[in-house]
């Protein structure tokens, strides 16, 4: 799969699935599990959905571009 997911996508991805886990084991939820969805696709840099609504945040593959 092409990579979609651009340095400051990443970068939030990362940050919000940290915030999901600590408010998921601080309200002793499962839903904190989730939050390593975000991390994981940060760090393959491919998002499923972003490939079905062909988004790429990605600064070479932006509106069509390749370079």
């Amino acid at each position: 799969m092409k990579k979609n997911i651009g340095k400051l996508d990443k970068t939030i991805r990362v940050l919000l699935g940290i915030v999901i886990i600590v408010i998921g084991v601080n309200n002793n939820s499962v839903w904190g599990i989730m939050g390593v969805i975000p991390i994981i696709t940060a760090q393959i840099g491919v998002c499923p959905l972003y490939s079905i609504l062909r988004i790429s945040t990605c600064p070479n593959e932006r509106l069509g571009t390749k370079k």
